[in-house]
């Protein structure tokens, strides 16, 4: 792993730069995309400029106003030639400032592929909460250690370790942790939210 602070510079201008070239792509103004994800101008400029620590709720508003999934803000442009390989040395974290989580894509960066596999430790207490639903997204989380409670539209989850649970994100989800120990989880993620099914 990386050096925690370069490490946090490096994923911050990686989203910085994913943000712009997806708002480029689609052909959206910082107006058209906060109104869209429900997230300030202000903001987006200060996330398209590296300059912010948005929280994951933040990040997640605003990778469903360009018809993504979160994961898809952390990786790399995708590029014909990307490696298939990605190397535990060459991997960053990044960490939540609201809920103190941290998350590291375990997938290639940039490479073309529908699924992405993420790590999750989640630390005691946390919780976070995500409002917008993605027709079309699956994921299953799978507990390596730890208790965790997802809940999925209106039906809860418990999960423990060595539990796998399958779902597709068309409702709001929560994670919660309340126990007073770390969990540690892996998600897989397939599939992706046409950007033209999004208001």
């Amino acid at each position: 792993m990386k050096d925690e602070s370069a490490a946090a510079s490096d994923i911050n201008s990686r989203i910085a730069a994913r943000v712009r070239a997806l708002r480029a792509q689609r052909g959206l103004t910082l107006e058209a995309l906060a109104t869209r994800s429900e997230v300030s101008r202000s903001m987006l400029s200060l996330v398209e400029r590296g300059e912010s620590s948005p929280t994951a709720v933040v990040l997640e508003k605003i990778a469903s106003g360009l018809g993504v999934t979160l994961a898809a803000l952390f990786d790399d442009e995708p590029a014909a030639e990307s490696s298939p390989v990605s190397k535990a040395a060459e991997r960053s974290s990044w960490r939540d400032p609201q809920s103190g989580y941290r998350r590291c894509n375990i997938s290639p960066p940039g490479y073309p592929s529908p699924i992405r596999i993420v790590e999750v430790k989640f630390p005691a207490g946390a919780s976070v909460a995500y409002e917008n639903a993605h027709d079309g997204v699956h994921q299953q989380i799978w507990v390596q250690q730890g208790r965790i409670e997802v809940t999925l539209g209106t039906r809860t989850h418990t999960l423990e370790e060595g539990d796998c649970l399958a779902m597709a994100l068309d409702q709001p989800v929560r994670f919660h942790n309340r126990t007073r120990k770390p969990a540690h989880y892996i998600v897989v993620i397939a599939g992706e939210l046409p950007f033209n099914a999004r208001k």
